[in-house]
C-alpha cells in the first residue's frame, strides 16, 4: 500500500545514515531525522519512514525509526508492513488510538510467526502519524523517541521502555537482556534515533 499513497515529500529507506528534512504541501509543517551509527563492530540496521501522503481526502504525516537489533530484518519488515496495517485498520479515523495499537499487535504476531524467515533479531519502533496538520499520534516501543519542536521548544513525545524496567515484561514475551561491558542489548539499542516535527 506505501508504494500507491501519493507522496508530497519523500524521506527514507534502508540502512541510510545522515539527516533529512521535508514538509507538507502548505509548507508550514517541517520535519527532520539524523540517523546516527553507533559505535558497534556491525553494519547499520535502522530504517525510517518520514513521509506526507494524501489518502481518503486526508492529508497524513508518517513518521517513523525502526532501530534494528542483531540483525536489519525485522526493522526493514516493519518499514514495508507497520503502517499499512495502522492505515488498514477499519476504525483507523474514528479511533487512531485503538487502531494503532491493534496494529502494533498485529505486526508483532505477524514478525513472531514470521521468526525462520526474519531471524531472532528485533527492533525497537517509534511513530508518528499527523492528521491534517491538527491530530499528531504518537506509539513506541523500546527506546527510539519522538521529540516535538514548537516555538523552538523541544517537546519529548514519548516514553523510552529501558530494560532495567521492562526485562521481566521483555523476558515473557519471548525476548532477552544481555548485559555487555559497557552497554545493555536488549530486542534492539545499539544506534541513537530520533526525528524531529517542527511546529511554526
Amino acid at each position: 500500500m506505501m508504494e500507491k499513497l501519493c507522496c508530497f515529500q519523500f524521506v527514507g529507506g534502508p540502512t541510510s545514515y545522515g539527516s533529512g528534512k521535508g514538509k507538507n504541501h502548505a509548507g508550514n509543517i517541517k520535519f527532520g531525522f539524523d540517523l546516527v551509527k553507533g559505535k558497534a563492530n556491525h553494519p547499520m540496521e535502522d530504517y525510517h519512514v518520514a513521509r506526507f501522503v494524501e489518502l481518503d481526502d486526508h492529508e497524513l504525516g508518517l513518521f517513523a525509526i525502526y532501530d534494528g537489533h542483531s540483525g536489519d530484518r525485522v526493522p526493514s519488515y516493519l518499514q514495508k508492513h507497520l503502517f499499512d496495517n495502522i492505515l488498514n485498520e477499519r476504525e483507523f479515523w474514528v479511533d487512531p488510538k485503538r487502531s494503532i495499537s491493534n496494529a502494533y499487535e498485529k505486526t508483532d504476531e505477524a514478525i513472531l510467526s514470521h521468526e525462520s524467515d526474519l531471524g531472532r533479531g528485533g527492533s525497537t519502533s517509534v511513530t508518528a502519524v499527523l492528521i491534517n496538520g491538527q491530530r499528531l499520534w504518537v506509539a513506541n516501543l523500546g527506546d527510539s523517541r519522538a521529540v516535538l519542536s514548537k516555538g523552538g521548544e523541544a517537546i519529548q513525545m514519548s516514553t523510552d521502555h529501558e530494560p532495567s524496567t521492562e526485562r521481566v515484561s521483555i523476558e515473557h514475551k519471548g525476548g532477552f537482556v544481555s548485559n555487555m561491558p559497557g552497554l545493555t542489548l536488549y530486542f534492539l539499542l545499539v544506534f541513537l534515533c530520533y526525528f524531529i516535527l517542527f511546529f511554526g
